[in-house]
Formats: structure tokens, C-alpha cells, sequence
């Protein structure tokens, strides 16, 4: 057996996607939270992705206000 040929495979790595994301702690009203839960199960899309895509949609909006109502 000649094991100049014998090559042993490198392990395979997957490349890590750029991190987009940061985790935090957010307190929301039950209420909220209850609606985005219930949305989530309708749509089939997790309840944090439908709370991030409403806070994208408002920033994109053209009236933020600085304030809270």
C-alpha cells in the first residue's frame, strides 16, 4: 500500500452567514404579545420574525414620530 496516495479528506466547513442579528430583552403587553402569537399560528411564520418585520415596516414608514403617544 503506497500511502503517498492516500490523501485524508479536511473536514468540510460551512462559512457562517454575516451575523444581522443581536439578542435582546424586550418587555411587550401581554396583549401584544397574545396577537402576534395568534398572527403567528395563522401565518405559519415564527411570532419574533412578524415583530421584527412591524418595527422594520414603521421605520420604513414616512411619519415616526419621536415621541410616544
Amino acid at each position: 500500500m503506497n500511502t503517498d496516495s492516500i490523501q485524508a479528506a479536511a473536514p468540510v466547513r460551512r462559512v457562517r452567514p454575516p451575523k444581522r442579528k443581536t439578542r435582546i430583552t424586550i418587555y411587550l403587553d401581554d396583549e401584544v404579545l397574545n396577537e402576534f402569537r395568534t398572527l403567528s399560528e395563522r401565518c405559519g411564520t415564527g411570532y419574533q420574525t412578524l415583530i421584527n418585520a412591524a418595527l422594520r415596516n414603521r421605520l420604513n414608514g414616512s411619519n415616526i414620530e419621536t415621541g410616544v403617544a
